[in-house]
Formats: structure tokens, C-alpha cells, sequence
């Protein structure tokens, strides 16, 4: 028989916000508890949600007091957190504690108490590409460097973020695995009665408008792409019409203070609303 896990899933980033951290770590719980494992989330107060939550399939989700400090992180505090760790995991006799995203202080935490606790096995999920020369990936990628050197297993949710993380936190690349991101194809079943005709090709693009996001390479694309079927057919939308969807386009496009991502906004707004 399979051998059943007692795993803490955590993460500052968990619903009722809503992101694509957010959708992997419940699509993981659902799939490992349908799977027999024992799951549970741990995250920080959002609002009035604050203690154990029951969520579905029987999913406890633990609220801690802890407030948010800027971005939806809890303050970064070390051991003051430990306490409540401690309790989470006596309780739920926990085994592994996987901790997300690299910008998440409480999965750090979360994994170093894991190691101080003793007998807990600690894996790591990172989930978006940061630079090295920026001051605040230079900071990031330091505080990587000490979480992650107890860290039983990393993941990167793509071979391009599993190489990122490697050189970002000086990991030896066998303790790195690359998982990546996929799309139930079975939830996104499209009505082909309403595709356009055969030469037209509908892209549809979901994502924030964030350079970290590649979307300037998705605007070059658009461009390079546009503007050859117009040389060619003499319309702009004759081959490719595209659609870019974004949760926070306009607060990406208003906080941009470089030229360049400023343009790249631009476009892709141009791109979304042109038809």
C-alpha cells in the first residue's frame, strides 16, 4: 500500500486572495487529499478570517494572527512565529512542510522551525523568475540562500525557474526538480461553434502586466507577429487577434516609472481593446 503523508502546505499568499500561487496550492491540497494524504494549509489573517477554517473535501486552513506587512506578507519576525508553528505542527503531526514562493516569509519561517523542530522534512516550491542585479532581488536571493540550505527538496514550476533558482540560491542542481505549471484542459472546454474562420488565430494571453510576467516579450510577439500578416494580407487582425486579460493592468500600468515597461503596458492595452 501507498504510505499516507501528514503535509503542511504554507504560504502568505492563499485565498480569500486570488493568484496563481493561490489556485496551485489548493488545486495541490485537493489532488493530495484525494490521493489519502492528510493536508493542511497554513497562512496569516486575511480580514476577519482568522483561526481554523474547514474548506472543501475537509481541508483545514489555518489563519494565524500574524498581520500582514506589505504585499500580503506577514512581518518578517523569525521566531515570534514559532509558537504557533510549533502548535500547527504538534497537532496535525505534520512530516513535511512544503513552503511557496520565494517572496513568502512565512514559508521561510515555516521551514526553519520545521528543521529546529527536528524529524520534519522541508520541500520548497518557487514559482516566479527574479533578477541578480536589482537591489531587491540581490536582498531576495540572499534570504534564499540561508532558507533553502536545509531544504530537503526544491521544486521550480518550470525548467527555466528550476535554472533560475539554482543560480539564485547557490543550490546544488540534483536537489532542484522542475514540475511544471499545467491547465486542466478538462475545466476549459471552448464552444468551437463560435471560433472565427480558419486563417484567424484568437491568442488569449491571462496575466499581470509585470516584466517578471515576460510580458514584453508577449507585446514583441504580438507585434512582430501582427505585423507580418498585415504585410501579407493587408489587414492588421486578418491572422492574429489578440486578447490580453489582466487582474491589475491598470495599477501596473499607472505604478511603471521606466520607459520601456511603460511601453510595454501601453501596447499590450492597445492590444486588448484594438480590434
Amino acid at each position: 500500500m501507498r504510505r499516507r503523508h501528514r503535509i503542511a502546505l504554507v504560504c502568505d499568499f492563499f485565498v480569500p486572495r486570488s493568484g496563481g500561487v493561490e489556485i496551485h496550492i489548493w488545486s495541490l491540497a485537493q489532488s493530495l487529499l484525494k490521493l489519502g494524504h492528510h493536508v493542511v494549509v497554513v497562512t496569516h489573517v486575511y480580514g476577519d478570517r482568522v483561526g481554523v477554517r474547514v474548506m472543501t473535501n475537509g481541508l483545514r486552513v489555518y489563519y494565524l494572527p500574524l498581520p500582514a506587512f506589505a504585499q500580503d506578507n506577514a512581518l518578517p519576525a523569525l521566531y515570534v512565529s514559532l509558537p504557533l508553528m510549533r502548535e500547527v505542527f504538534i497537532r496535525e503531526r505534520v512530516e513535511i512542510v512544503h513552503g511557496h514562493q520565494a517572496t513568502s516569509s512565512l514559508s521561510h519561517e515555516a521551514m526553519m522551525h520545521a528543521k529546529v523542530l527536528g524529524g520534519i522534512y522541508t520541500v520548497f516550491t518557487d514559482h516566479s523568475l527574479f533578477g541578480f542585479a536589482d537591489v531587491a532581488s540581490i536582498h531576495l536571493n540572499k534570504v534564499l540562500k540561508f532558507s533553502l540550505s536545509n531544504a530537503d527538496m526544491c521544486i521550480g514550476v518550470s525548467e527555466a525557474c528550476r535554472a533560475n533558482l539554482v543560480l539564485r540560491a547557490s543550490l546544488d542542481p540534483a536537489r532542484v526538480k522542475a514540475l511544471p505549471n499545467a491547465v486542466d484542459a478538462s475545466m476549459f472546454t471552448p464552444n468551437v461553434a463560435l471560433r472565427d474562420a480558419a486563417p484567424r488565430v484568437n491568442v488569449v494571453v491571462l496575466s499581470r502586466l509585470a516584466h517578471r510576467k515576460g510580458i514584453d516579450l508577449v507585446a514583441f510577439h504580438m507585434c512582430i507577429s501582427s505585423s507580418a500578416a498585415a504585410a501579407r494580407n493587408g489587414s492588421f487582425w486578418t491572422k492574429w487577434s489578440s486578447v490580453l486579460i489582466s487582474t491589475a493592468a491598470w495599477n501596473s500600468w499607472a505604478r511603471s516609472r521606466t520607459p520601456t515597461y511603460a511601453t510595454c503596458c501601453a501596447a499590450a492595452l492597445c492590444f486588448s481593446t484594438a480590434r
